[in-house]
């Protein structure tokens, strides 16, 4: 195997949920580096994986850096795991990686699970465009300034939300974007309890409420973006748009008439979605 650092993706729920070659590189590496070593062992005695573990996580000194580079250096191989999906992604890792690619080393990645990426696709929300926002702050007034920043935003906004919070979160959100947007909960992803549901955000608060079990386990919220302010559409452009949406894809038709009118694409698109004809 090459010296160097692989970044490997790993179920988030469902151990099937993994790649032969992220087993064959868990295998062959010299050493594993995993966020929380008890943790991984289910995994790697699920697949007889015997390859030495460490730990590093966001508390890690440069102890462990050390380690890693000095296995490096010796012409090893170091494999990179967080508890569940793609490591970095809302996992520590990132100055693990600068430190590796400072001291000449490739990092390769080994992609797989991610929870937020799993959850998008089968969220019936706009994919087009998505911002990752990982967990909200936990203090109310940090968390309602972020919601508030975010409430124009149009493109999907993901989320992960600790369970005890959930309820919370969908309150701040309701408050911040309107209780109508519309929303996904995604719980327990891959798992056997697996919670997929889209409404509003009223409607989920609501859901989640009644339900005890849908407080619990591991949570992806997802709220649709804001539609744009369609009411600068004058009806003379809205008939010319709507004329060359029969003939073209909506985006596209959105696209010229931006380029003749100044408008911005969103709106037009936004404004066909609103006079779709039957």
């Amino acid at each position: 195997m090459e010296s160097c650092l692989y970044v490997v993706a790993t179920p988030i729920g469902n151990l099937d949920d993994f790649s032969v070659r992220a087993v064959d590189i868990l295998r062959g590496a010299d050493l594993i580096a995993a966020e929380d070593t008890r943790h991984s062992q289910r995994l790697l005695q699920h697949y007889a994986i015997a390859t030495p573990v460490m730990a590093y996580h966001d508390h890690s000194d440069d102890r462990a850096v050390g380690k890693i580079l000095a296995c490096l250096t010796g012409g090893g191989a170091v494999a990179l795991v967080s508890d569940a999906g793609t490591p970095l992604i809302s996992d520590p890792g990132y100055r693990l990686v600068r430190a590796i690619q400072d001291a000449g080393f490739p990092v390769r990645p080994i992609p797989g699970a991610c929870a937020a990426v799993a959850a998008l696709s089968v969220s019936g929300l706009a994919t087009d465009r998505f911002l990752f926002e990982g967990f909200l702050p936990a203090r109310a007034a940090a968390r309602d300034s972020r919601l508030a920043g975010l409430a124009g935003e149009a493109a999907t906004v993901i989320f992960y939300e600790a369970p005890h919070r959930v309820l919370e979160s969908l309150a701040a959100m309701a408050a911040a974007f309107g209780p109508e947007r519309e929303a996904v909960l995604a719980r327990e992803v891959t798992k056997t309890f697996e919670t997929i549901r889209r409404g509003s955000l009223a409607e989920l608060l609501a859901f989640v409420s009644a339900d005890d079990n849908q407080q619990k386990g591991e949570i992806v919220l997802l709220v649709a973006g804001a539609r744009a302010n369609t009411s600068e559409v004058t009806e003379e452009v809205g008939a010319l748009l709507r004329r060359l949406a029969r003939e073209l894809p909506a985006k596209t038709a959105a696209a010229v008439v931006a380029d003749h009118t100044g408008l911005r694409k969103r709106v037009l698109y936004d404004y066909l979605l609103a006079h779709k004809e039957k």
